[in-house]
């Protein structure tokens, strides 16, 4: 039987930490899923115990690698029984671990009346804070299990958990206090909001009734948290089976390197990290092996001469990686004047297929059906719906820059491409940045299959 057992280190502090509420994070690969399923190992003996380990969706339990596969590999060997069609795991004596989805906000009532002697939430930042303080409402015990709760979770700037835990991080750097990490600190709820101390009497005092007793029911009763920074290095069993994980890492883009394998707190896409025109190299020509795999991506503006542009970024790839932007187009004009660019650029570049965004509504649809048939016969057209977050989608295109996998061809439209790229997200107008976005998706995946490739 293999050996179960946490990592020295930030692994082992988590699972030790006496706190009411544990968040364990930091960088990717750190090994905090694993820590999150050894911790009910403690109490699987108890006849009456009962853990259940939240994700906000169920396909990211029972994805290939995902929550459920991992568990396979640890609670088996524990005499438990695994039961797939509800993710469940009973051992012998009778305790359940649990594996259940919060996917919308009202999913949190499935759970009244229930009682829960230990809460574990995978990705915290996934979840809504209104999910999150309500299952503490649930996190009971009656089987002689003191309640907890813990979590784990990786950096997001705009979550409400980078402001449950900034005391423990430093809000210059955004970088966590290491002599902080794993410090207990303790808060009640006045009004909506937490007030902090470094000990409950401090809480109890401030906010108590010196008349009653401590235990009395009227009395403030504080909870205790602790944050416990994590990395990548912390993880030796990781490295040594995935030596390249690392290496992955850093081929993320700039904004997600700093997050996923540093774990900064505060960084976000902001104007001047998403894209730096020192990034892009040039050239006269694009060179043939090039040219055979072209694609035109299009943004549509949405409005007549004025605002937003619509722009045709016209993009190839080499076989070994290498990106050229040959010509980025740009007008306003009407739809007849869209039509008639598109029907121009299939001439000037045979050959090249278009992609076009596709809006998730009726009309969205109706528009990339005329725009296909406009071009029947003189191109081959793919609609891809295009929903999220910008900068995400610019993501892939920013780590090829940064890398220097990405050249212009020397023209007048330079400038006004990369001001709009080095501007991004903060400018007003993003029209290039998407069309380039949409490029670099069709240059990445050029064998498409599954649902986009289905459009």
């Amino acid at each position: 039987m293999p050996v179960f057992s946490p990592q020295p280190g930030p692994q082992t502090q988590f699972l030790s930490t006496p706190a009411d509420i544990a968040i364990y994070g930091g960088s990717a690969g750190s090994g905090k899923s694993f820590a999150l399923e050894l911790d009910p190992l403690r109490h699987i003996h108890n006849p009456q115990f009962g853990a259940v380990i939240f994700r906000r969706t169920t396909p990211e339990i029972r994805n290939q690698g995902g929550l459920w596969d991992s568990s396979l590999t640890i609670y088996p060997y524990f005499g438990a029984i695994p039961k797939r069609s509800v993710l469940e795991h009973h051992f012998p004596s009778g305790a359940r671990v649990s594996l259940r989805h919060l996917e919308h906000a009202d999913d949190v009532h499935g759970w009244q009346g229930s009682q829960i002697p230990a809460i574990y939430f995978d990705e915290l930042t996934h979840f809504l804070e209104s999910q999150f303080w309500y299952m503490l409402s649930r996190n009971r015990s009656t089987c002689g299990v003191r309640p907890y709760m813990r979590c784990t979770t990786n950096p997001d700037a705009d979550s409400w958990v980078a402001t449950l835990i900034e005391w423990w991080i430093d809000q210059e750097t955004g970088f966590p206090i290491q002599e902080r990490s794993g410090v207990i600190r303790w808060f009640i709820r006045v009004g909506n909001d937490l007030v902090w101390a470094d000990t409950p009497r401090e809480l109890i005092d401030t906010h108590g009734d010196p008349s009653l007793p401590d235990d009395h029911k009227d009395q403030p009763q504080p909870y205790s948290l602790t944050f416990i920074a994590a990395k990548l290095e912390d993880n030796p069993a990781l490295l040594g089976s995935d030596p390249r994980y690392r290496a992955r890492l850093l081929a993320l883009p700039y904004v997600e390197r700093m997050r996923l394998l540093h774990g900064n707190w505060i960084i976000k896409p902001a104007a001047g990290l998403m894209f730096k025109r020192s990034w892009f190299g040039m050239t006269d020509a694009v060179p043939a092996e090039a040219a055979k795999n072209r694609v035109i991506a299009w943004d549509f503006a949405a409005t007549l001469g004025g605002g937003d542009w619509t722009v045709a970024v016209v993009a190839s790839k080499t076989p070994d990686g290498q990106i050229y932007i040959e010509h980025v187009h740009r007008l306003q004009g009407s739809y007849l004047d869209v039509d008639k660019a598109m029907l121009k650029m299939a001439e000037q570049y045979p050959g090249a297929r278009f992609v076009i965004p596709q809006d998730p509504a009726q009309a969205g649809k109706d528009q990339a059906g005329r725009r296909t048939n406009l071009l029947h016969g003189k191109a081959v057209v793919k609609a891809y719906p295009v929903t999220g977050d910008k900068a995400k989608r610019a993501g892939g295109i920013s780590a090829m820059a940064e890398q220097g996998n990405v050249r212009l061809v020397r023209a007048p439209w330079n400038k006004a491409f990369l001001d709009e790229l080095e501007s991004f997200p903060d400018s007003r107008h993003d029209d290039q940045v998407d069309a380039l976005s949409l490029a670099d998706y069709m240059l990445s995946r050029r064998q498409l299959s599954g649902p986009m490739g289905a459009l």
